[in-house]
């Protein structure tokens, strides 16, 4: 299930849990939180750059295991086999 961001709308009014940012897990199908579960106040979804979880290095073991080679770029038009 993915993670949303929320926060009160008007900060002013929230309690200490909506007036910074917090986080719910909510389903794909379950509409957006419109109220913070504490106090009642109205709250926003924000907007959050995805985690998603995957290193470059776990990828290029992955490509090695596969049986693919990692090439690197030496000079104009030449390249060196990595693995």
């Amino acid at each position: 299930m993915p993670v949303y961001d929320y926060r009160a709308k008007d900060p002013s009014q929230g309690c200490a849990y909506c007036r910074e940012s917090f986080e719910m897990m909510r389903r794909l199908s379950d509409p957006p939180l419109a109220t913070c579960p504490l106090c009642g106040t109205e709250v926003v979804k924000l907007i959050a750059a995805p985690a998603l979880g995957r290193s470059k290095s776990k990828l290029d073991d992955r490509a090695k295991s596969a049986g693919f080679h990692k090439l690197k770029r030496v000079d104009q038009g030449a390249f060196e086999k990595m693995y």
